[in-house]
């Protein structure tokens, strides 16, 4: 049987998103699928790409004459390498899907679209979220979709010494992770982690926030006891090594991170951002609290300070969430069957 072809168009830059779709394309494959790729120079994650197929490095500007050279150079990789299915990550790679040619054209959104005008050339829009079918649904898009989820890295999450970002051992411990942008409401986190006597907060990740998340915990009087630590090649072992994981997400389409929390087995709390409120229920798998609301942030943190069966009934219900509807095999062929022209393989609505 000849294997399956599929050339990957992503301009992304460098977060949980990006995270996700190399650990896709490992698990692709690992299925036998054959990929080539076309990337932003110089990602992070470029590396983990290489062994599996072919990159071509370039940025993509509609306004550019490089743009003119990119699709020639698309055009003549499909003719040549003739794929099964040409995936854009997120409308903007969408406007170099072909005319023809090139298999199931599709475009996997992880965020809402504001118009459908990027997706002229789709066969199928794919959702990680019902939320976000149904955005396309209310825009106009009366072509095929469906939703295709996440599933976890393959990672054995691994407490690490807390002392090794200067923490005592015996203090209640917070680990949120992300870029540090408006969206993702840090600050939320901050103000509720200063309400939190003798607790220590691990912040993994960067951007432009940054300097001013720094002036608010100074400001707040709790610096010394928050620790900046960058981006950090697997955040998992940092989470297995936290009391709770916060995400105080203002909007959050489907929010990996949560994901990945259950998978170490720490309990979540998180706003009630659009992805949580598909998939998560208050006081069953996570603690959800209102956006923006810090106080009720810091309320469920003690919470989970002060009651252990209450943290481990969340741990429980994550655990039983992730297994039932995110795992890799059921995604795997989700999407092997949608390389293979088989719509009826995703869900809606569910």
């Amino acid at each position: 049987m000849t294997p399956r072809r599929v050339i990957h168009m992503h301009f992304g830059t460098d977060g949980g998103a990006e995270r996700f779709f190399v650990n896709l394309c490992h698990a692709l494959a690992e299925a036998g699928v054959e990929q080539r790729f076309v990337i932003r120079p110089n990602r992070a994650w470029a590396d983990d790409l290489r062994p599996l197929g072919e990159i071509y490095e370039t940025n993509f500007r509609l306004l550019s004459p490089k743009s003119l050279w990119l699709r020639w150079h698309l055009r003549q990789m499909r003719a040549a390498w003739r794929p099964d299915a040409t995936f854009a990550w997120m409308s903007r790679a969408s406007k170099l899907l072909p005319q023809s040619g090139g298999g199931v054209r599709i475009t996997r959104l992880g965020d809402y679209p504001r118009h459908l005008k990027n997706f002229a050339r789709n066969d199928v829009i794919v959702a990680n979220t019902p939320g976000i079918a149904q955005a396309c649904r209310d825009l106009g898009w009366q072509r095929p979709l469906g939703v295709i989820s996440n599933f976890v890295r393959e990672v054995t999450p691994r407490a690490i010494p807390r002392a090794t970002y200067d923490t005592p051992e015996d203090a209640f411990l917070i680990v949120g992770s992300g870029r540090f942008i408006h969206r993702k409401g840090f600050d939320t986190l901050i103000r509720a982690f200063a309400q939190v006597d003798g607790a220590y907060l691990w912040l993994a990740g960067e951007g432009e926030k940054r300097p001013a998340l720094e002036a608010l915990a100074r400001d707040l009087g709790v610096m010394d006891r928050i620790r900046f630590l960058g981006w950090v090649e697997e955040p998992m072992h940092l989470v297995k090594t936290a009391d709770a994981y916060v995400m105080p997400s203002r909007h959050e389409p489907l929010g990996n991170v949560i994901l990945e929390a259950w998978q170490a087995e720490t309990p979540v709390i998180a706003t009630r951002s659009e992805g949580p409120l598909w998939f998560c229920r208050d006081g069953q798998n996570a603690a959800l609290v209102e956006i923006d609301d810090a106080t009720a942030m810091a309320a469920a943190l003690w919470r989970l300070r002060d009651d252990r069966h209450h943290a481990q009934q969340l741990v429980a219900g994550g655990l039983a969430t992730l297994q039932a509807q995110f795992t890799k095999p059921r995604v795997v062929a989700q999407y092997l069957a949608l390389i293979d022209g088989d719509l009826s393989a995703m869900d809606f609505g569910q």
